[in-house]
């Protein structure tokens, strides 16, 4: 594949000079009023920022999740890893893992014992939407065009996670991993990607890939009381799809809905750096069973490889955003940016590449 198009470049201006803010940026959405929403997976809020003019987003506004849907807890990080916009509603998902304590460096015996730890955030297990009118989160809004009032709710907690891993713990692909308690960095399950189509919603794994085959689960929700959603049954009794993916031996970093089509962003699972490349999945919403597409299929086809650097600029987030003439070009937003996109204390830069001219699929 050849490297992506740079069309440009936008400026995200913050209120803060946090590192765990604009360095671990994770997640972006963009809604049809032009707000740009992203997230950190270091913090329980997510942070609104303005279109200015001239590729320039500020007047940066931060919103507290606690105020509008009931967390596990106020404290343990929700490790925001995807936001989507659909009909009304802004999509939140962290990243439902585990994570193994990383060695300081100071005392060998110390961080010897540090690696067998492996601690569990609830707050992690956390799938949420949000009612987003004229860039403002509500808890209700009455929508006039959908003639129904739209509320605040996340996926129902259980034990200290929710109904999804509840659900997935008899797996016969992802039970196994769930069980053994594997990190996220270790090949443990792992979810950094989200893309919703109304009730239909779709979670990219960065983790476990299976001898090469990275994963995209297919639920659906409920309202099952107010605040709380429930898995919708797909059939049968089904409460999720697997969907298997060739992307080289990726895992899934995050999904982007195009139409009917699937963008999807794979890179290294586990700790590692990596080339980073993007691709399509033709007419992903019109399966009504698991899945699974090889790039011989002609459904699965590579796009573009992102730019990439050894330690920095690790692509994490993706929004569709009409730039130069272009009426759909993808921003990304990076974790672990390079120290030349931190333009200032408060301000870094998002990439806009070009998509390419996606032909129907045959």
């Amino acid at each position: 594949m050849a490297n992506g198009y740079l069309l440009s470049r936008a400026l995200l201006k913050f209120q803060s000079e946090s590192d765990d803010l604009l360095e671990e940026l994770s997640a972006v959405a963009r809604t049809p009023d032009g707000y740009l929403w992203v997230g950190s997976d270091e913090f329980l809020t997510v942070e609104r920022l303005t279109p200015m003019g001239n590729s320039t987003y500020g007047a940066h506004h931060t919103f507290h999740l606690k105020d509008y849907i009931n967390l596990h807890d106020e404290e343990s990080e929700i490790d925001i890893e995807g936001l989507d916009y659909n009909d009304g509603y802004l999509w939140v998902v962290g990243s439902h893992s585990l994570k193994r304590n990383k060695p300081k460096g100071k005392k060998t015996q110390k961080d010897v014992a540090r690696l067998a730890e492996i601690e569990h955030d609830p707050n992690r297990s956390l799938l949420a939407r949000l009612p987003v009118f004229k860039g403002e989160i509500l808890p209700t809004y009455a929508d006039p065009e959908q003639e129904e009032t739209l509320t605040a709710a996340a996926l129902e907690h259980i034990d200290g996670h929710n109904i999804l891993l509840e659900a997935l713990a008899e797996d016969e692909h992802l039970g196994p991993f769930l069980a053994m308690r594997l990190p996220s960095k270790d090949n443990g399950f792992d979810i950094e990607g989200l893309a919703v189509n109304g009730n239909q919603i779709f979670l990219g794994l960065r983790g476990p890939v299976l001898r090469g085959w990275a994963i995209v689960l297919e639920i659906q929700v409920k309202a099952e009381k107010p605040g709380v959603l429930t898995l919708a049954d797909l059939g049968d009794g089904e409460l999720y799809r697997k969907h298997f993916l060739d992307l080289n031996g990726q895992g899934i970093r995050e999904l982007c809905l195009y139409g009917n089509d699937l963008l999807i962003l794979a890179g290294p699972t586990m700790a590692l750096s990596g080339a980073m490349q993007l691709f399509r999945l033709a007419d992903a919403l019109a399966h009504s069973e698991d899945t699974l597409w090889s790039q011989e299929s002609g459904r699965l086809t590579p796009l573009f490889d992102l730019p990439f650097t050894i330690g920095a600029d690790n692509a994490e987030g993706l929004a569709l955003v009409p730039c130069l003439g272009e009426e759909t070009a993808l921003m990304v937003v990076y974790d672990s940016p390079h120290p030349r996109r931190r333009v200032s204390p408060e301000s870094i830069y998002a990439d806009i590449f070009q998509l390419p001219e996606l032909s129907s699929a045959d």
